[in-house]
């Protein structure tokens, strides 16, 4: 999916104009199974535009801004996501965005990164990235993934891994403190902690794309983005449906969610990995988990808050202690600022047990 920064290829405005005319489909032709088909391939489609367009205004805009643009898109579909099943759903949605989140921290510091890791050392045998950068995503990970995961199931205010509503107020107030202040120091206070070392890269020789085709971009990412939530609500009853059906958790359904939304931005970082632009992969990996968790949180709680849904936001004991060892194991591995195969299949590893706990709990 490569940026022309002359014209927009036309998949790039054709996919988000087919995925609504999918949506408009049931209307004329009622519900069942080839329709459900049709939806999950646009919905797919439409989330790789979405991400293609957030590239487009990306590269327009330069690092460290761009690898924001990035995280705030993906985040954007995963809170639309969350959002409107907990508006739709009933009681079983309460521990979505738990799992949702839980599965965003999970897949990145262990799928996403572990394979850049061990994809950019096979090829390139050790590389090197800002090690101040990746302290400051790392610590405030920490502090996040802490205090809105953990800390529910110790609070005694309110029975449950759960938080009253005071408190929720406050783990939204503390999330958006922690990401804006992570922004300020990323874009602003510190923003050559986020650059890569060299001043360049293989990804900086590409000319930027025009103004005009980067403002029709930023359209046509709006466009998709409204898509991606009308589809994903539209097969929301089909997934939940497959999942009783095969037996599964439902914690499933978080991990499918974060799974979706992370794909693309998960294959942008591997191509920066392999092409030996590493500082840009763990700027696209970590940035996209910290704005996870760090909007996720305080927009989930204004939904509870408001319309007096149920929200669940503490994990077990056996997912604490997954989230304790991928911390510590990323906290040795970005304390060097120099990577090989070795850190990425350890990455690997915990994330393929974090995959078979899941469904075999």
């Amino acid at each position: 999916m490569g940026l022309t920064p002359e014209r927009i290829p036309w998949w790039a405005w054709s996919c988000p104009l087919v995925a609504l005319m999918v949506l408009v489909l049931p209307v004329v032709l009622g519900s069942g199974g080839p329709l459900a088909l049709a939806e999950a391939v646009a919905l797919i489609a439409t989330v790789f535009v979405a991400v293609y367009h957030a590239e487009v205004v990306a590269h327009r805009v330069g690092e460290p801004f761009g690898t924001l643009v990035l995280a705030l898109a993906v985040t954007i579909i995963e809170v639309a996501l969350i959002v409107s099943m907990m508006i739709t759903g009933g009681p079983d949605t309460a521990g979505l965005a738990r799992d949702t989140v839980f599965a965003a921290v999970m897949i990145v510091l262990n799928g996403i990164v572990g394979l850049c890791l061990l994809a950019g050392g096979v090829r390139h045998r050790e590389q090197a990235f800002q090690l101040q950068g990746a302290n400051a995503a790392l610590v405030v990970l920490i502090a996040l993934t802490t205090l809105t995961l953990v800390f529910p199931n110790l609070t005694t205010t309110t029975e449950g891994p759960t938080f009253s509503p005071a408190q929720l107020i406050f783990a939204s107030v503390i999330s958006l403190i922690l990401y804006g202040s992570f922004l300020f120091v990323q874009t602003v206070r510190h923003r050559d902690y986020f650059l890569p070392a060299d001043g360049g890269g293989e990804g900086t020789h590409a000319p930027p794309p025009p103004n005009k085709v980067a403002l029709l971009s930023a359209g046509l990412l709006v466009v998709s983005l409204v898509a991606v939530v009308a589809l994903a609500k539209a097969l929301t009853p089909v997934m939940e449906f497959g999942i009783a059906k095969a037996g599964a958790p439902k914690s499933v359904v978080g991990i499918l969610i974060a799974g979706l939304v992370l794909l693309p931005e998960g294959l942008a970082s591997y191509r920066a990995a392999s092409a030996n632009r590493l500082q840009t992969s763990m700027n696209l990996a970590l940035g996209s988990v910290l704005a996870s968790i760090g909007l996720t949180i305080p927009a989930v709680a204004a939904v509870s808050l408001l319309l007096g849904r149920p929200l669940t936001l503490g994990i077990n004991a056996k997912e604490a202690v997954l989230l304790a060892l991928t911390l510590l194991v990323s906290a040795i591995t970005l304390g060097t600022g120099r990577t090989t195969v070795l850190q990425g299949i350890v990455h690997l590893v915990i994330f393929a047990a974090f995959l078979f706990l899941s469904l075999v709990p």
